[in-house]
């Protein structure tokens, strides 16, 4: 500006000086050549008319000039005029004013040539800076001694070229100035186009003297541009008072500047020089930025098109001088955001921009920020620092645009960077680093009613940010159902901080949350709305605690859980797929979907290699002192399937081993089936225990009463084992085949077992009942009689066909028909097992072949009456003989022991049986002697039972773990008569009475 001032006085005063020497004129080569010395030596430029030159003389002495040329090599400026005119009062030749009427340049083409640093002019010293580096004091100057009506440009072209910068072009420029008087208005108008868009301007001042005095004056400036350069900057207007001080500098106090539709106050000082330099303060009561922040800038009225966008923005044009700026606005508006008590400097110094907000307060808080770069660069980077103490977070998501279920103040402090000017180049390339972190925060968790369950608390936790491109790290104690929760979280800072929409897109992050009753983790994509995708983990040593305690029911009989899987879960429901599963300790892998449906949709398909349903069910083994306690009845636990009703599932199984407890089957493949209330669960045929199994179970929570209904139908089982598992039952051996129809109902386990009714079929072929040989015991009578009978797991009853037919009714399976078959022994037998109660009560009825060793005619076994009793609980019945009826008869027992080839003849039987020896007789002994130690048992003992060594040898009451006979309450023991003389009474040392007899008859 400042050359093209200095340019444009020198062609004024080529015109004055044309007029000045016209009458001394004769020739127009003359005149050419006389007006281009003389002017060359008065501006120090090279200047040359090489048109012709037109004189006049009336109205006005003027002069028209073609093809003006002009050269400042010193300025880097060369000029050509396609016409130069000019003219002057009359009055000029007599008077020491110079009355410019006209001054005229016509299509001027100004280049100006930007040197090289090193082939710049010597810097001006002294007071010639201001001279060189101001043009206004040497236009003042002028007009003190001259008026000037009219100075004009049409169509001029000016010309900016560097080394360094592409060549810029400021065309179509027309240009007015009037100074009519040093006391009249001084008025400048021009407007001009670079590249696309147009300007246009207007300057006045109030009087040239007031400003030439050193006096403030009054100034207006308007400029117009097509279209803005920036959004909301189509027109800019300023006035004010301007001073010119001393040292060449221009001083604006209580200015004010519109720009668009926002007024500001201005207080600024220009200091011109090589570089000049800018102090402006502006003060405003409201600034709208919002129309600053249009995307789309407003197009020429022409219909040209804008300017080219694809070039990147930059800050250049600030380099060429220095700047201090305050800016203070009471209120700031940007959109749907509104700010109060502004406060903004910025300073610019060598090309070296500083920003600071100082103070931003904003509904949801304040803020504080700084900002630095270097305006000289072409892509310019950004670095500054943000902080705030408290933003109000809900506040904050509303002037976002956005809604979070969180609350609470967010406080800031961290620096951050970025490069560029435009939105898309600052959010590819920002970077922050510091801490970001929540006071007194509360999140609401999504889908819960309860509100003591749905909050979550945090007093202070402080995130801590190394860079946008790693990922922010949260860490620390929230409050939730008033329990401590540890919390340690990963979120990529980026996405976290940039991403915008969170509920829609959601964020990656890592989770991991530690509870005193559950653990939770996390590796996916969530959203602040519930949504979640990923892989997650989750585990709680007593899952009905748990929810318990979140206020939910409906999974009373799982205690330990845990999840390991991916999971996409939404509002209408969740999906997993390659999960692990433990439930009760039951391990099992698979993928499923749950629908958030009434009644709950459940579609799952899992593999277990061992799926135990009652320790899946959550049913526990009793405690080791319950199993110890003799005669402890089974626990009686509430049984509730009402939740069956609220789930509608079908859920595909594939097992290993599918089983109850101690009892499997496998491998297995069925599906659980849950519709309307009911549980339908197919085992089709399946390996079982050496033999194969088929079952159907059926458990309906439809009612007020859960019922269950089991048919089962078992082959080629090996016994043992089985019945070990089943009920600790170790006493038959061989291969089962058996078939059950049962059902029933109740509210509690003790009450269902007690319901249970139906039938059951059931026999074992090829084994053996463990702890009595029949056999033997007939074969050891005499032995048995002096010493009694001991259970022995060693001892067995061979069979090749044992079976029988249940009834079952009240809980209690009932028999008529048991049936054995051996080598040795036929057996009938009639009893009990109490399904309720865990107890046997059989009594079988034996008979012994032709000989006892091999098979042959049955014996009949009356005479001598030895039944075997089982009796008991099923893990640990007594097996023993009934030898009431042998003692009872002793007649007909001598002669069956004579039948089964024992050598009794060879015993002073006779004297026994008659009493003529010198000991009681047999009856007696075994009549009344028998009767008198039944008596004296049961008056010592109660009601309790008698053992075999008890009846026979007197000994003391066995132990726990021994068998005991039971006397049948309808016989009655025989008439006992007072031993005679010779038999022992019981002392110290004394033998039994049947001790004494067997002696005699062993002797």
């Amino acid at each position: 500006m400042r050359r093209f001032i200095l340019s444009l006085l020198g062609v004024a005063a080529l015109a004055v000086a044309a007029i000045a020497i016209l009458p001394s004129l004769i020739s127009s080569d003359w005149v050419r050549s006389e007006l281009g010395r003389q002017l060359s030596a008065a501006t120090g430029s090279s200047i040359a008319f090489n048109g012709p030159v037109n004189l006049s003389a009336f109205p006005y002495l003027a002069v028209v000039a073609e093809d003006v040329t002009l050269s400042a090599e010193a300025e880097g400026i060369t000029a050509e005029f396609a016409e130069v005119s000019g003219s002057v009062a009359l009055s000029s030749l007599w008077s020491d004013r110079l009355h410019i009427k006209q001054i005229a340049l016509d299509r001027p083409v100004v280049v100006l040539e930007e040197k090289a640093l090193g082939d710049a002019p010597p810097a001006p010293r002294g007071g010639d800076e201001t001279g060189s580096g101001d043009p206004l004091p040497a236009l003042v100057a002028f007009l003190e001694r001259s008026a000037i009506e009219s100075v004009s440009i049409t169509s001029g072209t000016f010309i900016r070229r560097s080394a360094a910068n592409p060549e810029e072009v400021v065309s179509d420029v027309e240009l007015t100035l009037t100074a009519p008087d040093i006391d009249d208005e001084f008025s400048l108008s021009a407007s001009a186009r670079m590249g696309e868009r147009s300007y246009e301007t207007s300057f006045t001042i109030s009087t040239l003297r007031s400003l030439l005095e050193r006096q403030p004056a009054d100034v207006t400036l308007a400029v117009e541009a097509d279209p803005a350069p920036a959004p909301g900057l189509t027109n800019f207007e300023a006035s004010g008072q301007v001073t010119l001080n001393a040292n060449g500098s221009y001083q604006i106090r209580g200015g004010e500047v519109e720009a668009g539709e926002q007024a500001f106050g201005l207080n600024a000082l220009f200091v011109p020089g090589q570089r000049a330099r800018f102090l402006v303060d502006l003060e405003a009561d409201r600034l709208d930025l919002t129309p600053f922040m249009d995307a789309t800038p407003e197009t020429s009225q022409s219909g040209a098109p804008a300017a080219d966008t694809a070039k990147p923005a930059n800050l250049r044009f600030l380099a060429g001088f220095d700047a201090d700026m305050s800016i203070n606005a009471a209120a700031l508006v940007l959109g749907e955001i509104s700010a109060t008590d502004v406060s903004f400097s910025a300073a610019l110094k060598d090309g070296e921009l500083s920003a600071e907000l100082g103070h931003l307060g904003i509904e949801a808080g304040s803020l504080a920020a700084s900002v630095a770069t270097d305006v000289r660069a072409d892509d310019p980077v950004f670095r500054g620092h943000v902080a705030s103490k408290a933003l109000d977070i809900a506040k904050l998501s509303a002037l976002a645009g956005q809604s979070v279920p969180l609350s609470g103040a967010l406080t800031i402090d961290a620096g951050f960077a970025f490069r560029g000017l435009d939105a898309e180049a600052i959010r590819k390339t920002v970077d922050l680093a510091g801490t970001i972190g929540l006071r007194n925060a509360a999140y609401t968790l999504p889908r819960i009613a309860d509100e003591t369950m749905r909050e979550v608390k945090a007093k202070k936790i402080t995130a801590r940010i190394e860079s946008l491109a790693k990922p922010l790290r949260v860490a620390g104690r929230l409050q939730w159902r008033n329990k401590p929760v540890d919390v340690d979280l990963q979120l990529p800072a980026a996405d976290t901080l940039l991403a915008g929409n969170f509920s829609a897109e959601g964020i990656p992050l890592k989770l991991q949350v530690k509870m005193p009753d559950a653990n939770l983790s996390l590796d996916g994509k969530g959203a602040l709305s519930g949504t979640y995708a990923g892989k997650l983990g989750f585990s709680t040593a007593d899952l009905s605690a748990f929810l318990a305690g979140l206020g939910q029911s409906g999974a009373e009989s799982i205690g330990p859980l845990a999840f390991n899987g991916n999971v996409d879960a939404r509002a209408t429901g969740v999906s997993f797929q390659e999960a692990s599963i433990s439930v009760n300790s039951v391990e099992g892998a698979g993928s499923g979907s749950v629908e958030f449906t009434t009644p709950l949709k459940i579609m799952t398909a899992l593999n277990f290699d061992e799926l135990d349903l009652a320790q899946f069910a959550g049913a526990q083994s009793p405690a080791p002192e319950a199993k110890a306690a003799k005669g402890a009845e089974p626990a009686d636990v509430p049984l509730d399937l009402s939740a069956l009703r609220s789930i509608d599932a079908t859920i595909k199984v594939n097992a290993k081993k599918l089983g109850y407890g101690k009892v499997f089957a496998g491998p297995v493949a069925t599906s659980l089936v849950v519709s309307d209330g009911v549980a339908s669960l197919t085992l089709p045929e399946a390996p079982f225990y050496g033999g194969h199994v088929v079952a159907s179970l059926r458990a309906d929570g439809s009612q007020s009463e859960p019922s269950i209904a089991l048919k089962t139908s078992i082959s080629g089982a090996s016994a043992a084992p089985l019945l070990t598992d089943m009920a600790g039952f170790k006493h038959l051996e061989g291969s089962l085949k058996a078939e059950f129809d049962v059902t029933g109902a109740g509210g509690t386990s003790g009450a269902l077992a007690k319901s249970l009714q139906g039938n059951a079929n059931v026999g074992f072929s090829d084994g053996a009942i463990r702890g009595i040989d029949i056999a033997n015991v007939y074969n050891n009578l005499v032995s048995l009689m002096t010493s009694g009978f001991k259970q022995d797991e060693s001892k067995a009853t061979t069979f090749t066909e044992l079976g029988a037919s249940f009834a079952i009714e009240g809980g209690v399976a009932r028999t008529e028909d048991l049936k054995l078959v051996g080598p040795l022994i036929r057996m009938t037998g009639n009893g009990a097992a109490d399904l309720a109660q865990s107890t046997l009560n059989f009594r079988l009825e034996p008979r012994l072949v032709a000989s006892l060793k091999g098979q042959g005619a049955e014996i009949s076994t009356d005479g001598i009456g030895v039944p075997v009793v089982v009796e008991g609980s099923f893990a640990a019945p007594r097996i023993y003989p009934d030898l009431s009826d042998l003692l009872k008869n002793p007649d007909a027992a001598l002669a069956k022991l004579k039948d089964f080839g024992l050598p009794i003849d060879k015993l002073p039987i006779g004297d026994l049986l008659n009493g003529a020896g010198a000991g009681a007789s047999v009856k007696d002994l075994l009549g009344g002697t028998l009767d008198k130690a039944l008596k004296d048992k049961a008056s010592q003992q109660g009601e309790q039972q008698l053992s075999i060594e008890e009846i026979i040898g007197g000994d003391p009451a066995p132990k726990p773990d021994k068998a005991a006979v039971e006397i049948p309450a309808n016989e009655e023991p025989a008439t006992a008569e007072q031993p005679g003389a010779g038999t022992e009474m019981p002392g110290d040392e004394a033998d039994s009475p049947m001790e004494s007899l067997f002696k005699k008859l062993l002797r």
